[in-house]
């Protein structure tokens, strides 16, 4: 009796299990034959309403996006250009007009307060420069300062408490490692104005690249990736796998005009310091040696890369005249970075400090030694300013300013600075060298100063001036 009992409760519990998985079936069935009704014939199956991300989805590129995408701007300009009437409405007294172009660029947050860095050339000639944050919030922008031996920009906007991009240093970089370009390509034409992502690796450093790219001029010791840079992109960060700021990007090397796996950056090291002088002093102290170096003559490009940093003529008073140097060495490094070529010497100049004490090491008469230099502001920079018109700066021709700019007038007064306005109507930019008004020859900026105010109010004004190693001359009259 005990065994049949104990069997029957057994049988009886099966049975109850039976009868609630059934239920359940029934209840999960006609749940799902609700959905399936709802949902329209031939659909697709819809994804688990809580399945969660697979971990191995988030890699180091998109925790560096995460980290720094927050930061990233888009850049955008208004350039007010002059337009020739059509010559159909001059026939009928048509004039010209103005015509206002828009660009567009990338930049990133270095300050919490709307401190900004991008590149000159997307800032070139802007009338207007307006910051899209990422959630298309838009605000006017001041140009801080622009270094366009760098290319380089600082911008500002009235805003505080803003996410500031993490920068890391370009000098430990390693080829091959992650690298992750992140901008605004062609803007809000893709619709929205959140940054788009490229990833690569470091493809090289100390790059000089001297040709034809997305920005201007000739680049020196960049950062090579393969991450994509598009049009747009320039003045966004690149980052390495840390999510660190490695690099601004500059450019791209394309015959097509996009990218063909050859992008170039500005170490952040060397935008770091172009930043701090722009926010310190408004302009970057150029450092400067007092050297020329000879160049190479040969049509191979292979000579360019191999031909040495030979010194052609040392400035007299400049540093590297104290220093010893003299014609015919040759510099073999500076510090710890070795000097190749050309190239070489010029990016170790963008990276010199004013004030900086850098070791040399120069073969001299067959012999290796090494010289102290300090580094110098340009001369330029440091000489007195006088003003004239007050749209011109001028400052007195010297014999340090004669070797280094290779002007061939003994005296005058070299042009500083000069307004828009004086370049546009009396033909005279900064560098040109005022040797003479109307009789009277100029020795100095006091001089040139002194003569333009005598003669503006007796009639014409006859300038002569040294421009490329010729002398010209301007015609005006001073009201």
């Amino acid at each position: 009796m005990t065994h049949r009992a104990h069997c029957l409760t057994v049988d009886i519990a099966l049975r109850a299990l039976v009868l609630i998985g059934v239920v359940a079936c029934n209840a999960a069935s006609n749940a799902s034959s609700a959905q399936d009704s709802a949902r329209p014939t031939g659909a697709l199956p819809a994804p688990a309403a809580n399945a969660a991300i697979d971990a191995s989805r988030r890699t180091a590129i998109t925790q560096a996006v995460a980290r720094v995408a927050p930061s990233v701007v888009t850049v955008q300009t208004e350039i007010l250009q002059r337009v020739a009437a059509d010559p159909f409405e001059a026939f009928f007294g048509g004039q010209s007009g103005q015509r206002v172009t828009p660009g567009l660029g990338s930049g990133f947050i270095v300050r919490q307060d709307g401190v900004i860095v991008t590149n000159a050339h997307v800032v070139a000639g802007a009338t207007r420069v307006s910051i899209a944050m990422r959630d298309g919030t838009t605000y006017p922008a001041k140009i801080l300062g622009v270094d366009e031996t760098n290319d380089l920009a600082v911008l500002k906007i009235e805003k505080t408490g803003l996410p500031v991009a993490p920068l890391g240093n370009s000098d430990n970089l390693i080829i091959g490692e992650w690298a992750v370009a992140i901008g605004n390509p062609y803007g809000f034409l893709l619709g929205n104005s959140e940054p788009s992502v490229t990833a690569g690796v470091i493809s090289g450093t100390g790059r000089n690249l001297v040709g034809a790219s997305e920005g201007s001029g000739v680049y020196v010791d960049m950062v090579q990736t393969d991450a994509a840079i598009n049009p747009g992109n320039s003045g966004g960060p690149l980052l390495d796998a840390a999510g660190e700021v490695v690099g601004v990007n500059s450019s791209i090397y394309s015959p097509s005009g996009g990218s063909i796996g050859l992008g170039f950056a500005i170490p952040i090291n060397r935008a770091r310091r172009v930043a701090d002088d722009l926010l310190a002093h408004g302009a970057v102290r150029r450092p400067w040696i007092g050297i020329k170096l000879q160049l190479p003559t040969g049509d191979n490009p292979r000579d360019a890369i191999t031909s040495g940093v030979v010194v052609n003529t040392v400035v007299p008073g400049s540093p590297a005249a104290k220093a010893g140097l003299r014609p015919g060495d040759t510099v073999t490094a500076a510090g710890s970075r070795p000097l190749r070529n050309p190239f070489d010497w010029e990016a170790e100049l963008l990276d010199l400090r004013v004030g900086e004490n850098v070791p040399l090491k120069v073969m001299h008469d067959g012999k290796q030694q090494t010289v102290n230099v300090t580094v110098a502001d340009m001369p330029e920079v440091s000489a007195e300013k006088v003003q004239v018109l007050r749209e011109m700066e001028l400052i007195t021709l010297t014999p340090a300013i004669r070797a280094e700019r290779g002007i061939r007038s003994a005296q005058g007064a070299v042009i500083y600075k000069t307004s828009d306005r004086v370049a546009e109507e009396l033909g005279l930019q900064a560098g040109d060298v005022i040797v003479q008004v109307n009789r009277t020859p100029i020795n100095s900026a006091d001089e040139a100063a002194k003569a333009i105010d005598y003669y503006g109010g007796r009639g014409p004004i006859q300038l002569f001036f040294e421009r490329g190693g010729r002398v010209y001359s301007t015609d005006f009259q001073l009201r």
